[in-house]
């Protein structure tokens, strides 16, 4: 495999963060306490930072060693400093993917360093896992397959059993679907459903509790027959009306119970944009749907488009058959599959439907606006997610989120556990909980 380049931007050795997101991961392993100090001369006003090790033990020759792993040796670093065993082992690793290159190039000679076969890959996969906690192996694996171009070894089984699983490796076998060999389907699917199993494990149990309560309160009556009164909530609506004389309360609102669990009563439509931006968030709504899909009070829809609309309604019981259902890249046609979707619905003022896309709309913009403004207008709750994920804001179409504020459908990303707050607000038809409202 030839090297390639590495960006200008990131000459500094990112061995202690290798993402700027991504720093809190890496404080602890490679951070130094404080700056080793190179002379006297130091500005007024200079205070060390007060990250990596912990207390005013730490010694001058373990500050030395820390930035001398995070500078990454070249002759300019300044620390004098020289590696044996272990640390020249983490420093390796570090060079095969940060380090410098032979280029002349000022700002430009960074190259990678892995060599072209796949042992060798294997080799520094698992001498980063020796070495890293899983969270930083993450973002150093997300740097390779990014940055150097080592996708296609993922089309080989030896690779998946190597590297660390998360939700970015999973957006990037789905990209390779198509053109992965039958020889390491299984495999990618097994990488694939222990991502998803994790992922079930930390979201599943709140988001059912949250959209329980949610459906619940929704379904409170103010009619009720004498065995359906919620007595207590009843008690507190008319507190106001206590009689301090005959000590009671005059009820004249009754609030009862509603019967969640023994009809259906919303409906929710997950609109699912599949380019190849949105990798992170297709897996995650995946999860999501399979989820909500088994609540027994909710008939959930997945239904996922690029310039072509698939419903994967059918295969909601196993996320990773939706995931392997999916095609990343492509181009965008919101209109199209909001018009499917609108389609399907059969009682708007039970209904919420969220759309997670970067808005960058290939179709009809004005007949998607109007299509929301319709949905609206019908009694659907529309929500607007750019990205469901742990990410932060991606790069969205700042017009079109614009335009959808206008129309009461505030465009924001989500993170995956705020999403059960979200849905529960719009269950609820409470304003939603908008970190970011464009």
């Amino acid at each position: 495999m030839t090297s390639v380049p590495l960006d200008p931007a990131d000459t500094a050795r990112p061995g202690s963060a290798p993402r700027p997101t991504d720093a809190d991961q890496t404080a602890d392993v490679l951070r130094p306490a404080d700056p080793p100090r190179l002379g006297d001369a130091a500005r007024p006003g200079d205070v060390p930072r007060p990250v990596g090790v912990r207390g005013a033990n730490t010694s001058a020759d373990e500050r030395l060693r820390r930035w001398r792993l995070v500078l990454g040796g070249d002759e300019a670093d300044g620390t004098g400093r020289a590696l044996a065993g272990q640390d020249a082992a983490m420093d390796g690793a570090l060079t095969a993917l940060y380090g410098k290159g032979s280029g002349t190039q000022s700002g430009r000679d960074r190259s990678a360093g892995l060599g072209a076969s796949a042992p060798s890959v294997a080799r520094w996969l698992g001498d980063i896992r020796t070495y890293f906690p899983s969270s930083v192996v993450q973002v150093m694996q997300r740097d390779a397959i990014d940055r150097l171009g080592l996708s296609a070894l993922l089309l080989e089984p030896e690779m998946l059993e190597a590297v660390e699983a998360d939700v970015h490796l999973v957006g990037t076998l789905l990209s390779l679907n198509k053109a992965m060999p039958e020889t390491t389907k299984e495999t990618a699917r097994a990488v694939v459903r222990k991502v998803v199993e994790d992922l079930e494990k930390r979201l599943a149990t709140r988001t059912r509790a949250s959209l329980s309560g949610a459906l619940d309160r929704s379904a409170r009556i103010h009619r009720p027959r004498h065995h359906d009164i919620d007595w207590n909530r009843t008690i507190a609506a008319n507190l106001k009306h206590y009689l301090p004389e005959h000590r009671t309360v005059v009820p004249e609102r009754l609030i009862g119970y509603g019967h969640a669990s023994q009809s259906l009563r919303k409906e929710v439509v997950l609109c699912v944009d599949q380019s190849g931006s949105m990798a992170a968030s297709v897996v995650y709504a995946s999860v999501f749907g399979a989820v909500l899909a088994s609540m027994r009070s909710l008939a959930t829809r997945l239904v996922v488009f690029d310039t072509a609309v698939v419903d994967l309604t059918d295969q909601l019981d196993d996320p990773v058959d939706v995931l392997f259902g999916t095609q990343l890249g492509g181009g965008t046609d919101i209109n199209r599959a909001l018009a499917y979707c609108q389609s399907r619905i059969t009682r708007p003022a039970d209904t919420v439907v969220v759309l997670i896309s970067d808005l960058y709309e290939g179709g009809i913009r004005d007949e998607m606006l109007k299509r929301v403004a319709a949905l609206k207008a019908s009694g659907v709750q529309f929500v607007t997610l750019l990205a469901l994920s742990d990410e932060g804001t991606p790069a969205y179409d700042r017009e079109h989120a614009s335009a959808l504020a206008a129309l009461g459908a505030p465009a924001f990303a989500c993170t995956p556990d705020l999403f059960p707050d979200v849905m529960a607000a719009a269950i609820e038809k409470r304003p939603l909980p908008v970190p970011d409202a464009v």
